[in-house]
């Protein structure tokens, strides 16, 4: 690492240890950190976010080594997705340890842990040598971020520190699935698709959809049914009825946003576009940017060409129906 990055992981640390906040980057997204051990570190974060007190943590570790240390049941099928995709974007829900605070878990008995995929990510959680809790480094309910800067702009002062690792190379959540009920169940979709994890484990997995809370415990992070959601309102519109919905929002004066996989643009006042990535990886990775860009351009109406019925697009649609939940427009066709 840089000299620079070295000096800053060492004041990361002082800040943990001293039960400070610190946002650090992963594969996903930028996460804000305290220490998982910590009941009043793990206070700030709640306090930082507006989160609910009741709505869990993830525990980011160094490596799988660890996961007896956090979990008092771990399954050996845990133990198989941990070494197919750790270091990645993979969060397990195991039984709890009795290490782990109520504050990390919201009073359950199943705690989220991963290990990211990311040097500098690794690098301060090999140092720290225990747990950090980190949900993504915004305000409860909002667009995640995806570099240091969306950090910045978001949190502002309540973070004692920003480590700056670059845009995040996947850009969205992690993949949850719960091993404290026996079978494996994906409980939020993310890069590592239900097929990825029953390839690993031989069985089928379970899923929940967008839109709604999972009725079953336990609660995850990502879960509710208004979540990633900009600022301004997003509605998701099929592609064979998205020029129709761009000129109808546009005869009612609004400012318009459009994110577009498949149709050309068209000039037009009032009228902001972007071309999205044809692939799922590509569209994942900008997403989030994206839409801070234009919730910062002042569009009133985000309409976003709703992505393919496929497996591959399933977590960018679980990510893209929440936010329309979140403004109120969801009216996909």
């Amino acid at each position: 690492m840089r000299v620079a990055q070295d000096t800053e992981l060492a004041l990361a640390l002082d800040l943990l240890r001293a039960g400070e906040l610190v946002a650090f980057p992963t594969e996903t997204v930028y996460g804000l950190g305290a220490d998982a051990s910590n009941p009043s570190a793990v206070a700030k974060i709640f306090a930082a976010k507006g989160r609910p007190a009741d709505h869990p943590l993830i525990v980011h570790l160094a490596g799988a080594d660890s996961l007896d240390d956090w979990s008092r049941e771990v399954p050996d099928e845990a133990r198989r997705l941990a070494a197919a995709f750790w270091p990645g974007p993979l969060t397990l829900i195991l039984k709890r340890s009795a290490r782990v605070p109520d504050a990390v878990t919201g009073g359950q008995d199943t705690v989220g842990l991963r290990v990211p995929d990311h040097p500098l990510a690794l690098a301060l959680l090999s140092a720290f040598e225990g747990g950090i809790a980190a949900p993504s480094a915004n305000r409860f309910g909002r667009i995640s971020p995806t570099t240091a800067a969306h950090v910045r702009a978001e949190l502002g002062a309540a973070v004692s520190l920003v480590l700056d690792g670059g845009p995040c190379a996947v850009g969205i959540e992690s993949t949850i699935v719960d091993l404290s009920r026996g079978a494996a169940r994906v409980l939020r979709p993310g890069a590592i698709g239900a097929a990825d994890i029953a390839g690993v484990l031989g069985t089928g997995t379970a899923q929940g959809s967008a839109c709604f809370q999972p009725a079953q415990p336990p609660r995850v992070s990502g879960a509710m049914a208004a979540h990633y959601a900009p600022s301004s309102p997003l509605r998701l519109v099929a592609a064979v009825d998205l020029a129709a919905a761009v000129r109808a929002a546009l005869a009612e004066g609004r400012d318009v946003a459009v994110i577009a996989r498949t149709l050309r643009a068209f000039a037009a006042a009032g009228l902001r576009w972007h071309a999205a990535p044809l692939d799922a990886a590509g569209y994942a990775r900008e997403l989030y940017a994206t839409l801070r860009l234009l919730d910062a351009a002042g569009a009133d109406l985000i309409l976003v060409e709703a992505p393919p019925p496929e497996a591959a697009w399933q977590a960018v649609a679980d990510r893209l129906q929440r936010a329309a939940c979140g403004s109120g427009e969801n009216d996909e066709t």
